[in-house]
């Protein structure tokens, strides 16, 4: 596949993303994500919002070749300026999952309120901070968002490292979303879902040979997106998650280093 097919099957899957969050959504589509217990049995929720914004902040993460620390900073970064909503508004001109601003160079309000760009754009600034690999996360946080509450990313960081945990594929079925059975009247776009993943996460994550972490990215960010492209099931490693149980469960039948998705 060519370079400019890809970015055409990106352009056409955002576009088609958009028009089948907007035929799914209704009062009847509701659903929560949470974290699998972490070491000291802490689990955090976060709405259907929420969880693709936070799995498209990783998957990025990950395309860009960063280290989970990357990924921590950046979620504890997005909770504490938008809860990781993609906001229309914010301080001054600021808009988006990081509030970023127009005015000071960080894009055009619509690039800055993408969360694929905006998640870019905030990796690009990470990656210039002196040390930023071994800095506290709020610290790196700081360095890129000069707030005027600089110490406010550290209540975030617990949070945002067992999200990084989870949606980087440190541990196996980390993360999983209970979601309202899906219409009948919809069907399933899991090639349109494909190209969406594969523009995020770079190279194809789907039907194709993945280590368990890469597999258990990209079954994350599947499972957080299963609304706006109809999906019921997920499988990846031997289990298979499923939209109206909420959870991954061993299933002879799922295939052990491919994920696939329906």
């Amino acid at each position: 596949m060519g370079a400019l097919t890809v970015l055409l099957l990106a352009a056409v899957g955002v576009r088609v993303v958009q028009t089948q969050v907007q035929a799914e959504a209704s009062p009847t589509i509701n659903g929560s994500c949470t974290t699998a217990p972490g070491a000291d049995g802490a689990v955090f929720t976060l709405d259907l919002d929420q969880a693709a914004n936070a799995t498209t902040i990783a998957a990025v993460g990950k395309r860009l070749g960063l280290p989970n620390h990357a990924v921590t900073v950046a979620l504890a970064t997005a909770l504490q300026e938008s809860q990781l909503h993609n906001l229309t508004y914010g301080d001054r001109d600021s808009l988006g999952l990081f509030q970023q601003r127009p005015s000071q160079g960080w894009g055009t309000e619509e690039q800055v309120q993408n969360a694929t760009y905006a998640s870019e754009a905030f990796y690009s600034h990470l990656r210039k901070v002196p040390k930023w690999e071994t800095l506290p996360v709020t610290d790196a946080a700081q360095a890129v968002q000069y707030s005027a509450a600089p110490k406010a990313y550290a209540q975030w960081e617990p949070e945002a490292r067992e999200l990084a945990i989870a949606l980087t594929g440190e541990v196996a079925a980390g993360f999983a979303c209970r979601i309202t059975p899906r219409p009948e009247s919809v069907t399933p776009s899991p090639d349109i879902a494909a190209a969406t993943l594969e523009a995020e996460l770079g190279a194809p994550a789907m039907e194709q040979t993945v280590t368990p972490a890469r597999g258990w990215t990209a079954a994350s960010w599947l499972v957080a997106h299963a609304v706006e492209h109809h999906l019921t099931t997920v499988s990846f490693a031997g289990q298979t998650w499923t939209r109206d149980s909420g959870a991954w469960t061993p299933d002879p039948a799922a295939p052990a280093d491919r994920v696939t998705a329906l």
